[in-house]
C-alpha cells in the first residue's frame, strides 16, 4: 500500500516543478537577446560609446559561460532548491540594479551579476525538472523545457522592442523583478531539495579561467582605442593565453576538474563543440550588429527593429524539432555542416545587399535561411555530445558544451565590433553599414569554418535512447 500515494503527491510536484523552472528558464534566456534592440537608446541615453556597449552584451555572456561550469555542482553539493533559489534571488536583485544604473559602468557591472546568477539558475532547471517528472513522461517535458528555452531566446528583440518603444528601456530589467519576487517563495515551497555527489569544486580552475577569459575578451574589446601593440592590451591579452594554458595544465592533474579534458579526447566532442563555437561567434556577433541597423540606419523604432529580426530568431522553433528527429536517422555530420553552411550564406548575403536603405524585402530570404541553419545544429550537437561520453558524464559534457557556445558568442561580439569600428561608426548611416558590411563577412567566414569542422564529426551510431531523450534541451538556442 506504501508505494500507492506517491504517484498522487508527484504529479502535482512534477506540475509546479515544470512551471516554476520554465518561468526561470525563460527570464534568463530572453535576457541574452532583449538588450539587444535597447542598445540604441541606452547608448543615447547614457552616452556610451561602442565599447561600452558591447560589455553591457558581453558581461552577462561572460560570466554565464564561465559559471556553466559550476552551477550544477554547486547544485548538488549546497541543494538545489537552496541553489536555484539563491540564484533567481540575485538575478533579480541584479535586474533592478541593471533599471536603476545611473551609467553604462554600473550597466555593466549588474549585467555581470545577472550572468552569474543565470550561470546557477540554468543547469538546476534541468536538473529539478528531469527529478520531479516520471521517466514515462520526461522526453514530453523535456521537450517543452527546450521550447520555451527557444521562445525566450526568439521573443528577445521583439520583447525588448516593445518595452523600449512603450516605457523605457530600464523596463526590460524592471520585468524580472516581479517575476523573481514570485519565484522565489514559490520554489521554497513546491520544489524537493536534493543533493548530488559529493564532490570538491575546483576553485583554482574556476579562477584561472575565468580570469584568462577576462583578460582575452578585455584585450579584444579595448584594443582598437588603446592600440593593439599599447603595453595594456598585450598584457591582458598575453596574460589570458597564459592563465588559459594554466587551466589546461591544471584540469589535466586535478582531482574533481570542472572540464575533464578527456572529453576532447573524443573527435565527436571536440569537432561538435569547435562547429558550435565558431555558429556562436557569427551568429552573436552578428546579431549585434544588425539589431543595431534598422534603429541606426533607417530610424526605425525599437519595436520595430525587432519585429524584422523575428524571421531570423523565430524560426529555431519551427526547424529543431524536425532537425532532432534527422538526426536520430541521419546522424548530425550532414545537420551541422549544412546549418553552418546556411548560416555563412545567409551573412554573406547580408553584407553583400545591406545599403542605407535597403528594402527589408531583401533581408527576409537570408533572415530565414540564418534561422534554419542554427535549427539544424541545436539538437544533432546535443546528441553528439552525449554520445561522445558516458551516461554518468552526460551532465559535465552538456555544461562545457553550453559553456564553450557562451564564449564564442563573447568572442564574436568582441572580434566583428572591433572590426566594425575599424571601418566605420556611428557618425552617419553609410558609416555605420560600411562598418556592418566589412565586420559580417569575418562572421561568415568563421561560420564556414565551422562547417568544415563539422565534417569531421563521426557518422551516426547507434545511442542508449535515454541520453538522447533527455539531454538535447541542453542545446540552449542564442
Amino acid at each position: 500500500m506504501s508505494p500507492s500515494p506517491e504517484p498522487a503527491t508527484r504529479r502535482p510536484r512534477a506540475g509546479w516543478t515544470f512551471a516554476i523552472v520554465s518561468v526561470a528558464l525563460f527570464m534568463v534566456t530572453l535576457d541574452n537577446l532583449v538588450v539587444s534592440t535597447a542598445l540604441p537608446t541606452i547608448r543615447t541615453d547614457l552616452g556610451a560609446s561602442l565599447e561600452s556597449l558591447e560589455w553591457t552584451v558581453n558581461a552577462y555572456t561572460l560570466a554565464f559561460a564561465v559559471l556553466l561550469l559550476t552551477g550544477a555542482a554547486l547544485g548538488d553539493r549546497f541543494g538545489r532548491r537552496r541553489m536555484f533559489g539563491l540564484g533567481i534571488g540575485l538575478f533579480t536583485l541584479s535586474s533592478a540594479a541593471a533599471a536603476l544604473a545611473p551609467t553604462t559602468g554600473a550597466l555593466v557591472a549588474a549585467r555581470a551579476a545577472q550572468g552569474v546568477g543565470a550561470a546557477i539558475v540554468l543547469p538546476l532547471t534541468l536538473t529539478l525538472l528531469s527529478a520531479a517528472v516520471p521517466v514515462a513522461k520526461r522526453g514530453l517535458a523535456l521537450g517543452a523545457w527546450s521550447g520555451i528555452s527557444g521562445l525566450g531566446v526568439a521573443l528577445g528583440p521583439v520583447v525588448g522592442g516593445v518595452v523600449v518603444d512603450g516605457i523605457s528601456w530600464h523596463w526590460i530589467f524592471w520585468l524580472n523583478v516581479p517575476i523573481g519576487l514570485a519565484v522565489v517563495p514559490l520554489s521554497r515551497r513546491f520544489l524537493d531539495e536534493s543533493f548530488g555527489p559529493a564532490r570538491k569544486l575546483d576553485l583554482p580552475g574556476i579562477a584561472l579561467v575565468g580570469g584568462g577569459l577576462l583578460g582575452v575578451v578585455f584585450g579584444i574589446v579595448r584594443g582598437q582605442a588603446v592600440g593593439w601593440t599599447s603595453p595594456s592590451i598585450v598584457a591582458a591579452i598575453g596574460g589570458g593565453v597564459l592563465l588559459l594554458g594554466a587551466f589546461a595544465a591544471w584540469e589535466a592533474r586535478a582531482e574533481a576538474p570542472m572540464l575533464p579534458l578527456k572529453f576532447f579526447r573524443s573527435r565527436a566532442f571536440t569537432a561538435t563543440n569547435g562547429t558550435s563555437l565558431a555558429m556562436f561567434f557569427g551568429v552573436f556577433g552578428s546579431i549585434f550588429l544588425l539589431s543595431q541597423f534598422f534603429q541606426t540606419t533607417q530610424g526605425l523604432s525599437p519595436l520595430e527593429a525587432g519585429l524584422r529580426v523575428l524571421p531570423w530568431t523565430i524560426m529555431p522553433m519551427f526547424v529543431a524539432p524536425v532537425a532532432g528527429l534527422l538526426s536520430d536517422r541521419i546522424g548530425a555530420r550532414p545537420l551541422m555542416a549544412g546549418g553552418l553552411a546556411l548560416q555563412a550564406l545567409a551573412i554573406g548575403w547580408l553584407a553583400a545587399v545591406t545599403t542605407p536603405d535597403v528594402a527589408y524585402g531583401a533581408l527576409i530570404v537570408p533572415f530565414v535561411l540564418a534561422g534554419a541553419g542554427m535549427a539544424l545544429v541545436f539538437a544533432p550537437a546535443a546528441n553528439a555530445v552525449l554520445g561522445s561520453v558516458r551516461p554518468e558524464e552526460a551532465g559535465q559534457a552538456s555544461g562545457a558544451t553550453n559553456a564553450i557556445r557562451e564564449l564564442g558568442g563573447v568572442l564574436g561580439v568582441a572580434v566583428l565590433a572591433s572590426v566594425f569600428s575599424v571601418n566605420g561608426g556611428y557618425t552617419s548611416p553609410q558609416a555605420y553599414v560600411d562598418g556592418m558590411t566589412a565586420a559580417l563577412p569575418i562572421g561568415a567566414a568563421v561560420l564556414g569554418l565551422g562547417a568544415l569542422t563539422a565534417l569531421f564529426i563521426p557518422g551516426l551510431k547507434p545511442a542508449p535512447a535515454t541520453a538522447v531523450q533527455v539531454e538535447p534541451t541542453l542545446a540552449r538556442a542564442a
